[in-house]
């Protein structure tokens, strides 16, 4: 099969991309695949006779347009045959306003949260519960997310969230232990649980080796691993994913869940959590990558 690997791009992460794309092409190749390396850094015009040339295009950009339904949006006018959600989907798992208020009407449990527009002042009188989770509304990598406890702190850390988007969220921070689960079509893969070095799992902790811990599979009773998994999926397709994505979780005191947000286009990087969840259930990235492409080409 003849396929073509996007990544790289233009946004914030950029160089994770780069790493992802890296990997998924070393392992095209090993699945005797023929890969054409296409780097949207200049743009997705100069590349339509690439795109219309090869069976399936791999989806590894993440962030900005890669992710935010721009360049899905683009390959679905091609006609083309792509990884990952559409362009509707990816807008609104990157919009965690509208994914966390769509599984909210659902009943699923989210942490309470307000939004900031571009000029919107900070509400001092608002009814959220320190601490919160300061981040930009459109962003992945936890950048420009910092965990606030007073007052005091909040105006440093929403104004360093602008940096990366003009909608921010303030979010009631969930003590306990951070999940996610990795769902690719109706099926979901072992529970990892990520203990990182610092107090955040932040960009240092996600991409640098050695700075966090990962579970997998998380130890958690089995009825309770059931109903996150159960979740995860149910979540999946509520929001009109397709394909593969990966559901992030707070884990309270009291073993309740509280589902985060969905990555549609998760990293796959050595250290990512996708790779070591299914690693957990015995296949190997290759056999990961394989699977990806036949959920997608059943499109």
């Amino acid at each position: 099969m003849k396929l073509a690997v996007l990544y790289g791009g233009t946004s914030a992460e950029r160089e994770v991309s780069l790493s992802s794309g890296k990997a998924i092409i070393d392992a095209c190749k090993n699945l005797r695949h023929e890969v054409v390396e296409l780097d949207p850094v200049n743009g997705m015009s100069n590349m339509i006779s690439d795109l219309l040339s090869v069976d399936l295009v791999f989806n590894g950009l993440h962030g900005g347009d890669g992710e935010n339904g721009v360049i899905p949006g683009f390959l679905q006018s091609l006609c083309v045959k792509f990884t990952g959600s559409g362009n509707e989907a990816s807008a609104i798992c990157m919009d965690k306003r509208v994914s966390k208020a769509l599984v909210h009407r659902k009943g699923i449990s989210t942490p309470d949260w307000v939004s900031l527009g571009k000029s919107d002042k900070i509400p001092m009188d608002n009814s959220l519960v320190y601490p919160l989770v300061v981040k930009p509304n459109d962003q992945g990598s936890t950048l420009g997310l910092s965990i606030v406890e007073n007052d005091s702190q909040l105006e440093d850390a929403v104004a360093m969230a602008r940096q990366f988007g003009n909608i921010i969220l303030l979010e009631e921070f969930i003590a306990g232990k951070e999940l996610t689960v990795t769902v690719i079509g109706d099926d979901s893969y072992p529970i990892v649980e990520i203990v990182p070095k610092h107090d955040l799992y932040d960009y240092d902790c996600k991409y640098t080796k050695g700075m966090t811990e990962y579970i997998c599979p998380a130890d958690l009773p089995d009825s309770l691993t059931k109903s996150i998994q159960e979740s995860s999926v149910k979540i999946h397709h509520l929001l009109g994913c397709r394909h593969y994505s990966r559901v992030d979780f707070r884990l309270d005191e009291n073993n309740k869940a509280w589902f985060l947000e969905v990555n549609t286009l998760p990293g796959m990087t050595e250290n990512s959590l996708v790779p070591k969840s299914v690693a957990a259930s015995g296949l190997s990235f290759s056999e990961l990558i394989q699977i990806i492409i036949k959920e997608a080409m059943k499109d």
